[in-house]
């Protein structure tokens, strides 16, 4: 059976090409803030790590950001070797993989036994301004409604991949960020700027209407007001952490095999099923 695909890889190249030639840089704010948090992230870890490699689609740009790590591009199939490095990012990638399990697999795989991997993705919330005005624009001014924002996962979904990867110690968290811009005009702007704009295998390749984005900039400047009379834009990363299996890790107990039993830890008397007596009938005849 064939996976359906998400993203048309030759549209995210092209999207990707344009923002590096941005007049004044591409807008790598997230990419920076991610870098940040993912640094924080590894100085709780407390460990060392020698080998260390970025999945993402821009390694030139995480080159900067993490200069010690090898830096590899987010293709289907990684350019990884079976249990080469101690630590594998994936930056700000993964929601545009047709596979994002396959990612986390492939990336388990590289690592050493206890090596530890670190992965920024956008969370459900990203854009949930922009998404509900481009519908509510779109239903009314075409009759329907096309896919135009790629699709992001909740902290809960994304985090079991990580399980159903493989990983030991698996850890998901969140971080809201909101920025505020001019128009809508100006968010779509700093949109093509990143590279993110609409990339999916699935989505309407005509010319929309102008008519379309100025109902859905008036709506988005009434719905979502902030600093007098700019807009709100929500971003949300998700960072996930976890280990690549290895004897050496807190293994969880066998069931039935404790020592010592709960009611004694908590000074408490244990009841068992024969110590409940029969509840009285609701007629009282007993």
């Amino acid at each position: 059976m064939t996976r359906p695909r998400l993203t048309d890889r030759a549209a995210l190249s092209r999207a990707r090409t344009r923002a590096r030639k941005t007049p004044g840089g591409m807008a790598d704010f997230l990419h920076r803030t991610a870098a940040d948090e993912m640094q924080e992230r590894l100085e709780l870890v407390n460990r060392s790590f020698t080998n260390a490699v970025v999945v993402s689609g821009f390694p030139e740009l995480w080159a900067d950001l993490m200069p010690q790590a090898r830096q590899i591009p987010d293709t289907e199939v990684l350019d990884l070797e079976p249990g080469a490095h101690d630590l594998v990012v994936h930056a700000l990638a993964l929601h545009w993989a047709d596979d994002p399990v396959g990612q986390l697999v492939q990336a388990r795989h590289a690592l050493r036994p206890d090596g530890f991997f670190l992965g920024c993705l956008f969370g459900g919330e990203t854009l949930s301004e922009l998404r509900t005005t481009l519908a509510k624009a779109e239903s009314a001014e075409m009759g329907g409604l096309s896919p135009r924002v790629a699709p992001m996962g909740e902290i809960r979904d994304v985090g079991a991949l990580m399980q159903r990867a493989g990983f030991a110690l698996p850890v998901a968290d969140s971080v809201p960020l909101t920025a505020t811009y001019e128009t809508a005009f100006h968010l779509m702007r700093d949109l093509r700027a990143m590279g993110e704009t609409n990339a999916l295998a699935a989505r309407h390749r005509a010319l929309a209407p102008r008519r379309l984005f100025l109902h859905m900039a008036e709506d988005y400047a009434a719905r979502y007001p902030v600093d007098g009379a700019r807009i709100a834009a929500t971003f949300e990363l998700i960072f996930l952490a976890g280990w690549a299996p290895a004897a050496s890790q807190p293994q969880p107990l066998r069931p039935g095999s404790a020592a010592t039993r709960l009611a004694d830890a908590l000074g408490t008397q244990e009841i068992g099923p024969d110590d409940v007596g029969t509840p009285p009938s609701p007629d009282g005849s007993d």
